[in-house]
């Protein structure tokens, strides 16, 4: 059976306090679930989280790392980083980083080979644009991502793979893909993992929508059979709002 996983990815948002704010609110707030709960700070606060929820059964996950394992690359954090705290997730993909950051395929494969060297969890991030999607391109593009990045892994190394698909016409703009439309594209996920490696290893990856989820449809789009769970941006940031859709699942 997939893991359910509900993700909420923090970006450039709040300082020490109002993370520990936020953090202590979303674990005397946690619902007994059977999905798996993850929280994205910021790098700063990264030590501090893990700290705070030692206790709690929420995971800490970071925002990004770098391929290399140490070296002259100012400002980046190594996978050795991470795991010294603690942190074996991480976000990789996400589309602002393709976006303001120049992320393309071929980098995004070094970080995820990086992090399966270290055998850290990856939630990868993918999706298309809206030009893409209005040409009607949009299954190819994200074919594309997957295929550049991932299908040149070994089969086990998808164990330690979550898939996070953002359509970037629905992320922080009030548009939400529809519960079809996401349904649509995971299988279609599913169906292309299955001609590049099998069904079992389709089947078994869980597949997260990334779009402007809000309680008000987190339920109608989990209830999706290929939608398991999503990776939340600004409904992340409120504990209430985020644990309604932690309880919609």
């Amino acid at each position: 059976m997939r893991t359910q996983i509900v993700a909420g990815n923090w970006k450039m948002n709040k300082n020490l306090e109002e993370t520990e704010a936020l953090l202590s609110e979303l674990s005397a707030k946690l619902p007994d679930t059977h999905a798996e709960v993850v929280v994205a700070p910021t790098f700063v606060n990264l030590a501090g989280a893990q700290r705070n929820l030692q206790s709690s059964r929420i995971k800490v996950a970071a925002q990004n790392m770098h391929f290399a394992e140490d070296g002259a690359y100012t400002g980046e954090i190594s996978a050795d980083m991470l795991l010294n705290i603690h942190v074996d997730t991480v976000i990789l993909g996400h589309s602002e980083r393709r976006s303001y950051f120049g992320e393309d395929d071929e980098l995004l494969s070094k970080k995820v080979k990086a992090a399966l060297n270290k055998d850290m969890q990856i939630i990868f991030c993918f999706g298309e644009e809206l030009e893409e999607r209005k040409s009607g391109n949009h299954f190819a593009v994200v074919e594309s991502q997957l295929k550049n990045a991932l299908f040149d892994l070994d089969a086990g190394s998808w164990s330690n793979i979550v898939l996070a698909y953002e359509p970037v016409w629905a992320i922080g703009t009030g548009e939400t893909a529809s519960p079809e439309q996401a349904q649509e594209m995971h299988a279609f996920i599913r169906k292309t993992i299955t001609e590049a490696y099998n069904t079992e290893i389709a089947d078994g990856v869980s597949i997260l929508y990334g779009g402007s989820v809000k309680p008000a449809n987190a339920e109608e789009i989990f209830s999706k059979p290929d939608v398991d769970g999503g990776l939340i941006g600004g409904a992340s940031l409120k504990a209430d709002d985020f644990i309604a859709i932690v309880r919609a699942i």
